[in-house]
């Protein structure tokens, strides 16, 4: 063999070696958030994109997940460690500040403004740039049987029982009311009334669905209701407020339930699927849940005891106003993709409109402005409320997207779990979460 013929073979294999080891064989990897309605829709946005004539067979999507628990912890080593596993990954508002420095600044669609609006684009940002796709938006919904208010609020011998049992559990008198006028007392007497364990009488098991699992997102459920006494994390100076009354107050209101029978009694174990599930049995009058159980909780195919009697409002009201707990999740980009090209132009389809609406007609949450919400507003009638709610009643505790904002969740889960399940005091479980968190946020 020649030297010419050596070096020219030489030379070609040498380019498909490039070839391979480059990223044009790659596909684009997604990390998402595993379970539920986020993952139902990020996986008919990905058949969507695969199915696209311009999407070659080398820049098609695969998705991967980890397990829920866990899952912040790991996507932070995995990043910090330098990872090509993924391409595109999760990222939560509490969350960018934690990983932006292991991430790229993205470049979204020219339609991402018109589609979803400066605010919520705002909740993927960190130091003014754009690190993701606002995909999801979550709070939280009070969801409630209207038969069962409705029959409550005509029938005069149930009011006095509700009085009766309000005055017992609660202190005092109360009547029944419209759900969107309730304070929390009012959602405690009713969830207390429509127990059989209180109320033998009651047409269901239980009056609510407490989700006590020792799990940080339980923590974002539960903590509208201090924030409506005025709860917080921290004041403008940065003393730890928690131990305070507004806290004792929700902490006590959980406990209260719990051990009335109101809420079932592995509720212990419980977050989003298992709330859901029990209140989708036609046994439950009400519960606090985020939005993204609407599709499933308010439709008649997949809840049929339940989803033509289920209503939506916002959560009860405190003495300090209404309030819901408020965060954007969305997808971003990888310092360290092996196909960043192909993960840069998922990004860009991942914020059109497009691929909004196919998200929310597959049980995603995006807030969309309303010119684009009205394609999808009689079938997605929640997420016109969704932006409703999150610009009158959304809030962020003070220290909440600080980078331990996730850690104090779990401190609190820990915490407050505790209490709940009667392992140690609500002295105690104040006094520990005080200071784990003054250390975190110090």
């Amino acid at each position: 063999m020649t030297f010419a013929r050596m070096k020219r073979g030489g030379l070609i294999a040498a380019a498909i070696a490039s070839l391979l080891a480059g990223p044009a064989f790659a596909k684009v990897t997604v990390l998402g958030w595993p379970g539920g309605p986020e993952e139902a829709a990020l996986r008919a946005a990905a058949d969507t994109y695969n199915a696209k004539a311009d999407v070659s067979d080398d820049n098609k999507v695969e998705l991967l997940f980890f397990n829920r628990d866990g899952f912040w912890d790991k996507l932070q080593a995995d990043l910090a460690a330098g990872s090509t596993a993924f391409d595109v990954n999760l990222l939560a508002t509490y969350s960018i500040g934690r990983y932006a420095p292991f991430m790229e600044p993205v470049e979204l669609s020219g339609e991402a403004k018109a589609v979803y609006g400066d605010q919520v684009l705002t909740t993927m940002q960190y130091e003014g740039k754009q690190y993701g796709v606002p995909t999801d938006l979550s709070l939280h919904f009070m969801y409630y049987r209207k038969d069962l208010i409705d029959a409550l609020l005509k029938d005069d011998a149930a009011k006095a029982k509700y009085a009766e049992i309000s005055e017992k559990h609660l202190g005092k008198k109360l009547e029944p009311k419209n759900p969107d006028e309730w304070t929390w007392d009012d959602y405690a007497a009713t969830a207390l009334y429509f127990t059989q364990a209180v109320n033998p009488d009651s047409p269901t098991r239980y009056g609510t669905v407490l989700q006590l699992k020792n799990l940080l997102f339980n923590m974002m459920v539960f903590q509208s209701l201090p924030r409506a006494y005025g709860g917080n994390w921290m004041d403008e100076s940065g003393k730890i407020t928690v131990d305070s009354d507004a806290y004792r107050k929700g902490l006590e209101t959980y406990k209260m339930l719990y051990d009335a029978g109101a809420t079932p009694r592995d509720s212990l174990s419980y977050e989003f699927a298992e709330a859901n599930a029990a209140y989708a049995s036609g046994q439950v009058a009400a519960m606090v849940q985020w939005n993204a159980a609407a599709s499933e909780l308010m439709s008649k195919e997949k809840s049929p005891a339940v989803g033509e009697v289920t209503e939506t409002i916002a959560p009860p009201a405190g003495p300090e106003g209404r309030f819901t707990h408020i965060h954007g999740l969305g997808f971003g980009l990888n310092k360290n993709a092996a196909n960043k090209e192909g993960a840069k132009a998922f990004i860009a389809w991942l914020s059109s409109k497009e691929a909004a609406l196919v998200y929310a007609r597959n049980s995603g949450a995006p807030a969309l402005t309303p010119e684009v919400v009205k394609e999808v507003a009689a079938e997605r009638p929640d997420l016109v409320k969704l932006g409703e709610f999150a610009g009158k009643y959304g809030y962020v505790m003070n220290g909440g997207t600080s980078a331990k904002a996730l850690s104090v969740y779990e401190l609190q889960a820990k915490e407050f779990t505790g209490y709940w399940s009667g392992q140690q005091s609500l002295d105690d479980a104040l006094k520990n979460t005080e200071k784990g968190m003054s250390e975190l946020l110090k």
